[in-house]
């Protein structure tokens, strides 16, 4: 089996188990984590404003009495998810936008490469700015979807390069000439033989779109209060991070640590899913 091979590959690579094993860790101090800690990411302490990590908040507290170990665990958990979706939705965007525009060609590869390029040459900072204050107060997946919506383009058009050879290969020629549905030859034999560069592509997307949603957030225009995030508990550390340093060390640290275990994995996983890799 081809998938024993890309495991025993992907653990026999250094840099990968401790990818695998830091993220390990992580998700399970981000989930796991709440539960040892003695208060509530919504508990305040109106005793224990901005105060130094000590026996009773772990990680000290902020401005206004809340235990930063908790909301920081609170902060990793929403900035993991944010990236898996945004990653499951670039991802198979790419996949279903960039397989159609190869396979079917024609009329159709135009418009879908045309959508690519206008959205390429699209400022997607300035445009995710913009309409991110406009949805103050909805759900915090309508993000997702604007950070979804610029992440797939360049992938897309790699799967599309891929496409086109796949279609002139023996078994697809074969389906076609069976009846079988364009759309179900798709799904059936293109996009699966692609697995290995969509499987690579949603591993890095998610730890850039942690980095995005961070970078979002840092300006104000990601998660919003009452929700944190690890890039609004940076954003507002940095503004004491010299005389209160625990409110901007942990939330960053944790997310450095966290986007180099996934970038760990998914160089691991490019190297096991090559065919001429030795290891």
């Amino acid at each position: 089996m081809r998938s024993k091979v890309v495991l025993r590959r992907l653990f026999r690579n250094k840099q990968a188990r401790y990818g695998i094993s830091a993220l390990v860790l992580l998700i399970l101090l981000a989930y796991v984590g709440p539960f040892i800690g003695p208060y509530d990411w919504t508990d305040k302490d109106f005793l224990a404003f901005m105060s130094a990590p000590g026996s009773d908040h772990w990680w000290g507290t902020g401005a206004i009495g809340q235990d930063m170990y908790a909301v920081t665990l609170r902060g990793m958990q929403k900035s993991i998810v944010i990236g898996l979706l945004v990653a499951l939705i670039a991802t198979g965007l790419a996949a279903i936008v960039g397989s159609f525009a190869g396979y079917f060609g024609g009329w159709v590869d135009k418009v879908l490469m045309w959508g690519v390029d206008l959205l390429l040459v699209l400022p997607s900072f300035l445009i995710i700015a913009i309409i991110s204050p406009r949805l103050k107060g909805g759900s915090w997946l309508w993000f997702v979807v604007l950070l979804a919506a610029f992440s797939w383009m360049i992938t897309s058009r790699v799967v599309r390069s891929m496409t086109l050879s796949l279609r002139e290969r023996e078994y697809v020629l074969a389906a076609a000439y069976m009846g079988i549905p364009r759309w179900k030859i798709i799904f059936r034999h293109i996009v699966p033989n692609l697995s290995s560069l969509l499987i690579i592509d949603a591993t890095l997307n998610v730890s850039l779109a942690i980095i995005g949603e961070a970078a979002l957030s840092f300006f104000g225009f990601g998660v919003q209060p009452p929700d944190v995030s690890l890039g609004t508990l940076i954003a507002e550390g940095s503004r004491n991070a010299t005389g209160y340093p625990w409110l901007f060390v942990f939330p960053a640290g944790l997310l450095v640590l966290l986007v180099l275990s996934i970038n760990l994995i998914g160089d691991g996983l490019r190297d096991a899913l090559d065919p001429g890799s030795n290891s």
